[in-house]
């Protein structure tokens, strides 16, 4: 509308029509107004901007006699109707639009032959000008509307959901998106070489709980060639497929085909699928069976953009489940060790005496009593130390503020039960922590000490902690025997030569730290955890 004015100003008052410029203006101020308050709810619902330029449009087209600022202000109806219509129905409007422009044309002055070529560029120009600016319309709206879809779809993979639930709620999107019956995502890990395959048909809302296959399945599921991306609309006979190399985008000749008893299995007559790929590497294949229409290229297409946008997002998600099955399983070790080399020894250790004892009740009945008292001291012992093992593996939350209050308390339960004198610095008034590294440092802290009562035969521990701008560090200093090894290691260095405190690693690890082992034997262990903040 400012250019049409400009144009409009720019003319002499006789070229310009009549009110031109008055309905110029008062539909500019009027467009403005609309424009500050489209946020509002009421507004927004009420179909208001097309309708009114289109009249616009035609006001306009009666009131001006210039060309150049008609043209302005309908290449810009053009593309709002692109936007709101799409293609075809804009194309019809630009059709319309050139057909009133050439009769108003030829109602203001009589047709001659030497004008053809100009009415002829006139028409094909202002068919053509709506046409792509309705096209460029209609491509702005496809593009808004993907980008929101590839939002939504990328904030249901959330952290907290879990991987089931997440997986849940994308392939139900899927369903939905392409109109099929059901969805099925297959992912192989490399590290115990098994495919795990999900698998959600429409209407189910269950808990999506994963296949465990050998890798033998995987030209099933995988199709037997990870670049291919490919559609099948019809799977019996000959069938009627398409597809394409995902890599080159070239077209195949030979596309692969759902294996006959894998068909079966699914009860599928159709499917489109895509190749996951993670890292880098294709490890798994998205597929969709048995649509409700017709599958096209540009549906194949869409697909493998989806897919290739939940790929990163995919990755993190399948990386923290794999840190996390680690990390129990570290934990189980643990906690298996613990009960092998404590408490089950000992119960071992005390029915043996207890059968001893059970032999001697009737020859030395003294001895007996003294024995029984010596291993109800030892039961009571053990069940201290079990008690302790539960009260440690209760969910524990730490946060920044409760930090130093926390390893406090617990410092002075340590001083109580084991007996060792124990130094606690920390260099930092207020620690400006995030909670998820606290919550690993205290377990690091509580662990560490646990480890020195019972292997380092030490009789003092100092414990330092301290931040500064890029790091938190946490330093636990025995005088005790030291570990097996002698000198200065590294978390990797002592996972290659399988030494040093396995939970304390993997929770080091998971915070995205680097722990450091001193030791000395004869002479005491350093143990050093420092977690970057950044």
């Amino acid at each position: 509308m400012v250019l049409a004015l400009v144009d409009l100003l720019e003319r002499p008052p006789a070229d310009r029509g009549a009110h031109a410029v008055l309905f110029v203006i008062a539909y500019l101020c009027l467009a403005l107004a609309l424009a500050l308050v489209q946020n509002l709810k009421w507004i927004g619902e009420l179909p208001i901007p097309l309708p009114l330029d289109l009249a616009a449009l035609a006001v306009f087209l009666l009131l001006t006699h210039t060309v150049v600022a008609f043209w302005f202000v309908y290449l810009f109806v053009a593309l709002s109707a692109g936007i709101h219509w799409g293609t075809r129905r804009s194309v019809v409007l630009a059709g319309i639009v050139t057909f009133a422009l050439l009769v108003r044309t030829a109602l203001n002055g009589p047709l001659a032959w030497e004008q053809m070529i100009s009415w002829i560029a006139l028409s094909t120009g202002t068919f053509a000008a709506g046409a792509g600016m309705a096209f460029l319309g209609s491509r702005q709206r496809r593009h808004a509307s993907e980008q929101g879809f590839l939002a939504h779809i990328t904030g249901l993979l959330e952290v907290e959901r879990g991987m089931a639930e997440s997986l849940r709620l994308i392939l139900t999107e899927l369903v939905n998106t392409f109109e099929c019956e059901e969805a099925v995502l297959a992912v192989r890990d490399a590290d115990i070489d098994r495919i795990f395959v999900w698998r959600l048909r429409a209407g189910d809302d269950s808990r999506l709980t994963p296949e465990n296959l050998p890798t033998t399945r995987s030209d099933g599921f995988l199709l037997d060639h990870p670049d291919a991306s490919v559609c099948w609309n019809h799977l019996g006979g000959s069938g009627d497929g398409f597809g394409w190399n995902r890599t080159d985008g070239r077209r195949m000749k030979d596309l692969p085909r759902l294996p006959g008893p894998m068909r079966e299995e699914l009860g599928w007559k159709s499917v489109m699928g895509v190749t996951l790929e993670l890292a880098g590497q294709p490890v798994g294949r998205l597929m969709l069976g048995n649509g409700r229409r017709r599958f096209l290229s540009q549906d194949l297409q869409w697909l493998e953009r989806i897919v290739r946008h939940l790929g990163p997002p995919l990755q993190n998600l399948f990386l923290l489940r794999h840190i996390r099955a680690h990390a129990i399983e570290g934990e189980r070790s643990r906690i298996s060790r613990e009960i092998h080399d404590g408490i089950l020894q000992t119960l071992l250790s005390v029915d043996i005496q207890l059968d001893v004892l059970r032999r001697k009740v009737p020859s030395d009945p003294e001895q007996a009593v003294g024995g029984l008292a010596s291993l109800q001291q030892t039961v009571r012992n053990e069940t201290d130390e079990l008690r302790r093992m539960v009260t440690d593996m209760r969910p524990l939350r730490v946060q920044s503020a409760d930090l130093v209050d926390l390893m406090r308390g617990f410092g002075e339960r340590f001083r109580n039960e084991s007996g060792l004198g124990l130094d606690l610095l920390i260099d930092a008034v207020e620690l400006q922590i995030p909670d998820r590294i606290c919550r690993d440092l205290f377990q690091i802290y509580r662990e560490s000490l646990h480890n020195v009562k019972k292997h380092a035969h030490a009789s003092h521990v100092v414990v330092k902690l301290w931040q500064n701008e890029s790091q938190v560090v946490l330093v636990v200093d025995d005088n005790g025997e030291g570990f097996s090894f002698a000198g200065r290691f590294t978390g990797d260095e002592l996972d290659r030569l399988r030494l040093g405190p396995i939970s304390i690693k993997e929770r080091t690890r998971s915070v995205g730290g680097v722990l450091t082992v001193e030791s000395t034997p004869a002479h005491g262990a350093r143990l050093t955890v420092e977690v970057p903040l950044g």
